[in-house]
């Protein structure tokens, strides 16, 4: 029975150095891996302890009273929802347009997507005053809710997630079972053996992993969408200023999809400079992902133009105040530093030549995902600041309590991208290979996975 399987492994080849430095962090530990563990679990712990306070007194300890009642851990879960559109929609777009130079930034995506998608829940619970019932909404929500909507959406887009980054994983735990598999220890080894389900690169295994990646794809596609759509109808179907938007689920998949590129850009960096990929991951990834940022962020300014300029336009009563609190008022500095910072110099750092470098795209990433989370912020207790009635509207500030279970909730995410990114293949060996110009199994890989496609 033919099979695909690399036989080139001398160690010259491009392929031999990617197994290496796979292989090198599921194998060894550096005392740096250590340290980094612990300062994460320390402040999951601090944050265990505000949770307890919390647990005990009730949301009383939050900011958050009944004109404001949601605040930071709402935030942070629309934060965590468009991060989660880093992976699975950018990886699966960029399949479906056969990016040759796709290879290097899939897998990274893909575990970002299942770890952010999971912290969101987690600032779901945070924000239950009885966490307790959280059942209640599956066992007795009323389907006229979006909030039931949001629940299935969310269980659906993170199975679907787990199963597509677990199906692009296969071949590369045949790879891991086959070269080093003897080196791990027991559990590791026994659990790489069974997820790799006995895949010996055959033909009719290659096109087999292309028809499901495939619907895999046209599949994630909407539902990824759908996501963010029914994040936003939360807000969108209410009356509340400015909230009451048909606009509202666009705005979130497009900001979704430009805080996600932003995060990928990150991640990549992180990535090639720990595991000294800087063969794998080059110059024309960022350059590629950088204008893929620059493009959505002008999206986003198109949408965000629109958007004032047309409420600007009438000032209905609502409209008046939500402008003047983000213009001039109580929430100007959070919205002028998302439009300058968070918008605007990403597109100037990639459009000018002398900043359209590696540390300026990463700097554009960066800048771009504070500049979302300060919008989704002001999203959120702008929206609830705007009175109902002829009364003073009421201000919100995070409590320490908020502040600790944000951190725990930003290292509960760190962490698991930490863990899977050691303990999987943290790379698409197999993809990489096919995108090669390589003599050999590799390029028969890609013929046969086209045609499987």
């Amino acid at each position: 029975m033919e099979t695909l399987r690399p036989v080139d492994t001398s160690p010259e080849t491009p392929e031999t150095r990617l197994q290496q430095r796979v292989f090198a962090p599921m194998l060894h530990t550096e005392r740096a891996f250590y340290v980094w563990i612990g300062f994460l679990l320390a402040v999951i712990a601090l944050g265990a302890v505000a949770y307890y306070f919390q647990a005990r007194d009730g949301l009383f300890v939050t900011g958050m009273r009944d004109r404001i009642m949601w605040g930071l851990y709402i935030a942070l879960f629309v934060v965590f929802i468009g991060a989660s559109m880093a992976g699975t929609f950018v990886s699966a777009i960029l399949r479906i347009a056969k990016a040759e130079w796709r290879g290097p930034i899939v897998r990274g995506a893909e575990i970002m997507t299942v770890a952010a998608l999971v912290t969101a829940a987690f600032f779901v619970f945070l924000d239950m005053g009885r966490p307790d019932r959280a059942l209640n909404i599956v066992m007795f929500g009323r389907w006229e809710s979006p909030l039931v909507w949001d629940v299935y959406g969310l269980t659906t887009y993170l199975a679907g997630s787990m199963v597509y980054l677990y199906l692009a994983m296969i071949p590369d735990l045949a790879i891991v079972r086959d070269e080093v598999g003897d080196k791990l220890s027991g559990p590791r080894a026994f659990l790489v053996r069974k997820f790799a389900v006995a895949w010996v690169f055959e033909r009719s295994q290659m096109a087999q992993l292309g028809a499901a990646l495939a619907v895999m794809t046209i599949i994630m596609i909407p539902v990824a969408v759908m996501m963010h759509t029914v994040t936003s109808w939360i807000f969108g179907m209410t009356l509340r200023e400015p909230w009451n938007n048909p606009m509202f689920g666009i705005f979130f998949v497009v900001g979704a999809v430009y805080s996600g590129i932003g995060l990928i850009v990150i991640l990549m960096a992180v990535m090639r400079k720990v595991y000294r990929l800087e063969e794998f991951i080059t110059d024309r990834h960022f350059l590629n992902l950088g204008y893929m940022l620059a493009a959505a962020a002008g999206v986003m300014v198109f949408f965000n133009v629109s958007d004032f300029v047309t409420l600007g336009y009438k000032l209905s009563a609502d409209a008046t105040f939500n402008l003047d609190q983000m213009v001039s008022g109580e929430l100007a500095p959070v919205f002028w530093i998302y439009i300058w910072a968070g918008l605007l110099l990403p597109i100037a750092v990639i459009v000018i030549p002398r900043t359209r470098t590696i540390p300026g795209i990463v700097a554009a990433a960066v800048a771009a995902n504070i500049g979302m989370f300060l919008e989704r912020y002001f999203i959120v207790v702008g929206g609830l600041r705007v009175p109902l009635n002829p009364y003073e509207p009421a201000n919100y500030a995070p409590s320490w309590v908020e502040w600790s279970l944000m951190a725990a909730g930003i290292s509960l995410f760190l962490l698991m991208v930490t863990l899977m990114l050691k303990f999987l293949p943290n790379m698409a060996m197999w993809e990489i290979h096919e995108q090669t110009e390589h003599a050999g199994a590799p390029i028969e890989q890609a013929k046969a996975l086209e045609a499987g496609a």
